[in-house]
């Protein structure tokens, strides 16, 4: 399933996802960093793609060959938990 970065909502789009589409509720671009699956915080450049152009405006349209949508999980809350994922992290180093 796929979720716009800005309000969070899930969206039944087809891919690929073309550079002057809009988020039907918010209004948002989708074909953004802040959407797609190399978009990483801590990385150079926050995108995981080495051959990919900067992007100064992250959650702005862009013209990257590269951009992938990311697939969310979406949950019964509808937005991420960090008690989820720090359950989840905890699990992978439990030893025994």
């Amino acid at each position: 399933m796929k979720r716009c970065h800005a309000c969070l909502k899930g969206l039944e789009i087809k891919t690929p996802v073309g550079r002057r589409e809009i988020c039907p509720f918010c209004g948002s671009d989708l074909h953004c960093c802040l959407n797609c699956a190399y978009h990483e915080k801590g990385a150079y450049n926050e995108c995981r793609e080495l051959q990919a152009e900067r992007v100064i405006e992250k959650d702005r349209s862009n013209f990257c060959d590269y951009f992938v949508f990311r697939d969310v999980e979406i949950r019964s809350k509808g937005k991420d938990s960090g008690g989820y994922v720090k359950t989840k992290i905890t699990s992978l180093f439990k030893t025994g």
